[in-house]
């Protein structure tokens, strides 16, 4: 249980610290897996989702609980001092009269109650939409690219996040533009020309094992003509393709770099989210920052 008397910016300390230590622990974790010892690399990867997972879960519980606690606390302030205004009005009503409460003052209070139990409700639940995993992990990666005066940029979820959020980089990079449809079609032809060199990488999500080479054909198909969603096999294809550097920036851990042999100056920098929505991951663009006009 949170101590309450924390400051919000304490409990905020608190959570980063933790996590800078998960993150030590889970590469401690990676780098006991032996070259080749799939088995192993898939039971430690199962682990590290349990360990981010209870983190998560740990963090939203308790920033939760300090949220209600203080909204709970202000909202007993307030009622006090309410009680006290309707005490001293009461005792004067009772002098005046002695007359029983009518129907239509309980009713009136009747309503009062629903009222107050309603308020209270819709405040529980900007409660968890504050501190909820999506909302968290957004308010994180905007803090990280605040630092480099960027912005998220929103791409849409239709299965062409990974594409249209490099189309986007392309075009504030003053780049030659390539399409939705370019970008699918390359990648698509490169893997089907390098098969040795991705095919290791890549498993049926029924059955874990490799894809054979006619799985490994229709995976390449549905790149090229359907809204697969791209992860990421498709970033190492797309930084060859492109001969730059791309980086990925989440919420955890240290922005990471595919195609750091690439020269940095037309480097393509995407933002990745594990909860922005329910279908799953998802990548975003970015762009500079805007600066407020009235400021």
């Amino acid at each position: 249980m949170i101590d309450s008397i924390l400051t919000e910016e304490e409990l905020m300390q608190k959570h980063k610290k933790e996590r800078k230590e998960l993150q030590a622990q889970i590469q401690t974790l990676k780098k006991s897996i032996c070259k080749g010892d799939k088995k192993k690399k898939k039971e430690i990867a199962e682990e590290i989702g349990r360990l981010e997972e209870s983190l998560e879960k740990q963090h939203t519980e308790e920033l939760n609980a300090w949220r209600l606690a203080h909204v709970t606390l202000n909202d007993q302030q307030t009622e006090s001092a309410q009680v006290s205004k309707e005490v001293d009005k009461d005792n004067s009503s009772l002098e005046q009269s002695t007359h029983r409460i009518s129907k239509a003052q309980k009713r009136r209070e009747k309503k009062a109650i629903a009222e107050k139990e309603r308020n209270q409700r819709i405040i529980e639940q900007e409660t968890l939409n504050i501190f909820g995993k999506r909302n968290i992990e957004t308010e994180a990666i905007k803090e990280i690219l605040s630092k480099q005066n960027l912005m998220i940029y929103e791409i849409p979820s239709d299965g062409h996040c990974l594409y249209n959020a490099v189309v986007h980089q392309l075009k504030i990079n003053g780049e030659t533009p390539l399409s939705l449809d370019d970008l699918r079609t390359k990648t698509a032809d490169y893997l089907k020309e390098n098969m040795n060199d991705f095919l290791p990488f890549l498993s049926n999500p029924d059955s874990e094992d490799l894809l054979t080479p006619e799985e490994y054909e229709k995976y390449c198909n549905d790149v090229a003509e359907t809204s697969a969603w791209g992860g990421a096999v498709e970033l190492q294809v797309l930084s060859r393709i492109l001969k730059c550097p791309i980086e990925v920036i989440q919420a955890t851990g240290a922005p990471y770099i595919i195609g750091d042999e690439y020269s940095n100056d037309k480097k393509v920098t995407l933002t990745y989210h594990r909860h922005m929505y329910e279908l799953g991951a998802h990548y975003n663009s970015v762009t500079k920052c805007v600066q407020d006009e009235e400021s």
